[in-house]
Order: structure tokens, then sequence, then C-alpha cells
């Protein structure tokens, strides 16, 4: 009989070590021990990961529809959109933010804006999010460990938040954090990256068009494990670059620090944006797997070609015009 052997370079996305991870591997051993004797009971089960929130109603369509993408471009299963995840707060592992999220509380909401702005404040979640505001746009989701989704999301532009912010003719970049909450986020517990969860945008890029306060997916209330309630969605930059569960929004004239440059300099820049030229210092970027895609004979998700800007060109390459992506990654 006849074995297909997998070459190393068809190494799976979801096998990546990354680098802080693998530099704390005995802390999260040490964690893992703590609970070992729970996971003996067997494989972890969700009763219906997708369902964690109602329907939103009132929901305007847009032209970023399915129909906009590629041919290939088909929606992600929810099933792999709410179970295969990075959220560090609840764990390192893809299915530790569906598991270890179910009782995450984010009712009530608040966030904090400050710095250069003439509306600072504490903000509720409703005064932030106005219903009669929302949108579906279909995007291209791509992680910086080569894996890909097409996403259904619901929310609103973050320029127009911006706009009634009020920010100084000093802000020149838009910063967020996330809760810090070890009580809920147990992977907050462990120093896998220096809480809070910090990212940031220039201010051209908060205003973009493209970008989203996502709120929810599929036309539902985002799930807990996908950044519930409130969480930022910048489909042309990697993944991690998309912060959840946001409780800060700060104006600010200096650049701000972001956790995976913070913790990994050489490995995420500040930038981060979808470039398959660019490679990762320990993997290619040219490509990329399609989570949930149609498999080949062989049973692996075929790569396909990683687009510039994850397809988002013709959008937002005007606004690096001159700049040298290899150096402003």
């Amino acid at each position: 009989m006849l074995i297909q052997a997998r070459k190393k370079s068809d190494v799976l996305s979801s096998e990546i070590t990354l680098h802080s991870v693998f530099m704390r591997r005995r802390e999260f051993l040490r964690a893992a021990a703590a609970t070992s004797a729970a996971a003996a009971i067997g494989p972890f089960m969700l009763s219906d990961p997708a369902m964690a929130g109602m329907k939103l109603p009132n929901v305007q369509k847009t032209k970023w529809t399915r129909e906009s993408l590629g041919k290939d471009d088909d929606l992600t299963p929810l099933k792999d959109v709410t179970t295969y995840n990075n959220f560090y707060e609840f764990g390192t592992g893809k299915g530790d933010p569906a598991r270890k999220s179910k009782d995450f509380k984010t009712k009530p909401w608040t966030v904090v804006v400050d710095g250069e702005c003439d509306k600072p404040g504490r903000y509720s979640f409703e005064d932030l999010i106005k219903p009669h505001e929302l949108q579906e746009r279909v995007y291209r989701f791509r992680c910086v460990e080569a894996w890909s989704m097409v996403i259904p999301w619901v929310g609103v532009p973050l320029a127009d938040i911006i706009k009634r912010l009020g920010p100084t003719g000093n802000a020149k970049y838009v910063a967020f954090e996330t809760l810090v909450d070890p009580a809920q986020m147990p992977g907050q517990k462990y120093a896998i990256l220096k809480w809070p969860y910090r990212e940031g945008l220039r201010m051209d890029e908060a205003m973009n068009p493209l970008t989203l306060m996502a709120v929810g997916l599929y036309g539902e209330e985002l799930p807990n494990q996908n950044g519930a309630p409130i969480r930022l969605v910048t489909p042309w930059k990697y993944g991690f670059k998309s912060i959840k569960s946001i409780v800060r929004i700060s104006f600010t004239e200096k650049q701000p620090p972001t956790s995976w440059n913070m913790s990994a300099s050489r490995e995420y820049g500040f930038y981060s944006n979808v470039n398959p030229l660019v490679n990762h210092p320990r993997w290619s970027q040219a490509k990329e797997r399609r989570l949930g895609g149609p498999t080949n004979v062989f049973g692996f998700v075929p790569k396909r070609p990683t687009l510039m800007f994850n397809g988002y060109e013709e959008e937002v390459a005007a606004m690096y015009k001159g700049m040298n992506l290899a150096r402003n990654y």
C-alpha cells in the first residue's frame, strides 16, 4: 500500500508554536499539569458554540458581500469560526477560547475613551454601538500562522465612532486595550504576554472605510471566544491586529506599543499588513490554508497564494505609498 508522506513544507499552521509560547513552555506545562485530570475525562465538547448570542436586528447590507470576493472565497463554516481561535486570554490552544469562555460576562460593558479627543469618558456599549448603524461585511480574515477564513462580520465602521469622539489635531494614532480579568480569563494568570493586550492603528488606518468595530458574526451577537462584546476587524492586516474584548480606546500623538511587537519585535511589527513577499522569520507567508475549505485526495486543505493586503490592495495601498513594507512590516 502506498502511503503519502507529508513534507516538512506541508506543516499545518495549527502545529506552529509561536516564539513567545515556546520561550515560556515550562510555564505552560505546569498549567497543563494542573488541569490534566479534568482533560482526561474526554475530548472537550461544545453544545453549540455558534449560538452564543441573539440575532441582531436591522443589520444593513453593504457592498462587502460574499459575491464581492473571489469565486473560491466561500464562507468559512460557522463551527470552524467559533471553535478555532487565537485568544490567549483564555489559553494558547485553538480550542481553549471556546471551551474556557462560556461563563465570560460581557453585559454590562464599558469602554474608557481618553487621550487627544474632545469627548473623553467612560462609555457604555450602547453609547458606542448604535443599533441603526449595524452593517454586515463579509471579509477575508488572514492569520499570521498562515491560515485564513471568510467571515460575515456585523459591526459599526470605526470611523463613525471616532468622529463622534472628536479626536484633536494632535491625535495621530488610535490605541486599544483588552480587558484584564484573570478570574474570567484564565490565560491571564500566566505571563504569556504583558497584559493587557494592546494594539494600535495609525489614524488614517483607523478611519479607512474597511476598518470595523465588530459586535457580531453570521447575523448574531459576537460569541465570547471571538472577542465579545466588541472587537476590531482590519481585514488587510494579520489577525492579531484585530484586538478583542476592548475596554479602552486612546487617541495618542505617538505610536502606541502593541503586544506582539513588545513580545517579539523581530517577528511582529506595528503595521502587520498581509504581505506574501515578507516572510515571518520562522515560516513563509507566500501561501495559506483556508480553514474549513475543501480537501484534496490526501485529506489536506491545499495551500493557496496569499494576496497582497489580503486582497484589499485597491482600498488600502495608498496609505503606504513610498513606505518600505519589508522594513515597516
